[in-house]
């Protein structure tokens, strides 16, 4: 799949994942796209955690409160470690998103689907600590974003999107 294939392709997958396992390797290359991502001021604040212990997955879900992230045979845990950049500007949050972005489009060239659970982990601050201790995430990290991977069941679709016309413009807002 091209990169311009995988970026129409990808899609939030919501839905039951076959029992396929994600082999380690793909996993890896997976993680590594979300590195390569582009970081404010080089200081690379994203951390990725690859989870593929069924046992870890299940009690993720649990954490999460969604049973159905359990049957993802693999996930990646999103952790950001805010740090002052430039000045006084912290540039985590653009890292991250960045590195998840990466992943998204990793995830859809090899053929799995995911979904950037976000405020699922950052909404509950005990949530999100049960999910830190879960993965021995140190305090001044914070998990932000779980990405669970794997094939889906049956085939999702991408939301519809506005026109181009109406969201690109040239030289101008709205011409």
């Amino acid at each position: 799949m091209t990169l311009f294939e995988a970026i129409r392709e990808r899609y939030s997958f919501r839905g039951e994942y076959k029992n396929d396992p994600v082999p380690h390797e793909n996993l890896q290359k997976i993680l590594e796209a979300g590195l390569a991502a582009p970081s404010g001021c080089n200081e690379q604040t994203a951390y990725l955690i690859g989870i593929d212990d069924p046992a870890i997955i299940k009690k993720a879900a649990g954490i999460l409160g969604k049973n159905s992230l359990a049957g993802a045979p693999a996930g990646i845990c999103v952790v950001t470690h805010p740090v002052a950049a430039y000045r006084d500007m912290y540039f985590n949050l653009q890292d991250y998103s960045a590195a998840i972005e990466n992943m998204l489009l990793a995830v859809s060239a090899l053929g799995y689907a995911t979904c950037w659970y976000e405020g699922i982990i950052t909404s509950e601050k005990t949530r999100q600590k049960a999910f830190s201790e879960l993965l021995n995430i140190p305090p001044e990290f914070q998990a932000v974003a779980y990405l669970p991977i794997g094939v889906p069941e049956s085939p999702g679709r991408r939301a519809a999107h506005q026109p181009f016309e109406k969201r690109a413009f040239y030289n101008g807002f709205g011409k």
